[in-house]
């Protein structure tokens, strides 16, 4: 995937931050002329931003002065003060600031997919925040894609048959498996776990000396609780089993059973999902898909409704901090 093209638009002396896009309309840049303070920028601007995130996907912030974790965890506060902590976690992360995390830490030389965040919990983040510390040696970008390209080029019959069902997901936490249980659930408290598994319909059974298992029945769209747009929301690609290499995926279920898996994706009812319907959906993402590349100081606001992100593979030190704020609960969640 080739980054994007940004249009540019004429600054003036007057208007110090220039507007221009990644992709067509997708993906606003501001860009300012000064290296003025992000913080109070978007303080002042925050009913605009928020208007150009309704209508843009996403919102880069760019040449402003944002010099560590601190003063983006501030960026973030400007348009929610109440930052989000990181629960039910599907991948490792260290918190580095008050509410700002390290971005999901895989191997460099592994692609992260397209996803919204936390799609296959009964809550996650509205709103996204990124923040560029160091940006790779090469590559390492966060891909874009937005759901108003995705969702319609999804063919109807596998939209409906989703619908109906809903997205069942089957975790194992362990050592040897995933991230520990209570690393995910923030605990090491047993019945925490399992008051938090009963309050989000989530089915669990200890497994083995300190493992559990997990299953939910998730949605597999979501209506925007703004623009009341109902696009693709779930995590079926990322954690079907064909996600993993097939190498690995056939060690695992060799010893652990499919019902072992670290994490798998089936139809609500329970039945399996293709992997043609899988490798279409990957597809999909990935050629709808734009990227820039990062600079120091760049902060990305993305609409987690309607745009998925990833990253990269990328070579040398890379440093992507995140924030998430405003809280959407699922009140009409499938049962298991």
């Amino acid at each position: 995937m080739t980054p994007g093209p940004v249009r540019r638009r004429t600054r003036t002396a007057a208007d110090p931050v220039s507007r221009s896009f990644v992709d067509d309309d997708f993906c606003l840049v501001l860009q300012s002329g000064d290296g003025a303070p992000l913080a109070p920028y978007v303080a002042a601007h925050r009913e605009e931003l928020l208007a150009d995130l309704d209508r843009h996907c996403a919102v880069l912030l760019r040449g402003f002065s944002v010099p560590d974790a601190g003063s983006f965890g501030a960026v973030a506060r400007g348009i929610s003060p109440d930052l989000l902590g990181y629960l039910e976690r599907a991948a490792p992360r260290e918190e580095v600031a008050d509410k700002v995390f390290t971005s999901t830490e895989f191997a460099s030389d592994q692609v992260i997919p397209l996803h919204h965040e936390m799609s296959y919990a009964h809550n996650w983040p509205s709103r996204l925040y990124f923040y560029c510390d160091l940006p790779a040696e090469t590559g390492g970008a966060t891909p874009l894609a937005g759901e108003r390209r995705f969702t319609p080029r999804l063919p109807a019959e596998i939209r409906e048959r989703f619908l109906r069902h809903g997205v069942m997901y089957v975790r194992n936490y362990g050592e040897e498996l995933d991230l520990p249980w209570q690393e995910v659930f923030q605990t090491s408290d047993r019945a925490e776990v399992e008051a938090y598994c009963r309050a989000s319909n989530t089915e669990f059974q200890w497994t083995g000396g300190n493992g559990l298992r997990t299953r939910a029945v998730r949605q597999a769209m979501a209506r925007h609780p703004r623009t009341d747009e109902q696009v693709w929301f779930n995590h079926t690609h990322l954690f079907h089993v064909s996600n993993m290499p097939a190498e690995v995926a056939q060690t695992l279920i060799g010893e652990y059973g499919l019902e072992g898996l670290p994490r798998n994706a089936y139809y609500g009812d329970g039945s399996p999902i293709e992997p043609q319907v899988v490798d279409l959906i990957r597809n999909l993402y990935q050629e709808t898909a734009v990227s820039f590349p990062w600079r120091r100081g760049d902060v990305l606001m993305v609409d987690n409704f309607l745009a998925t992100h990833g990253r990269e593979p990328f070579t040398g030190e890379r440093r992507t901090l995140v924030a998430m704020s405003d809280l959407y609960v699922n009140r009409a969640l499938p049962c298991p």
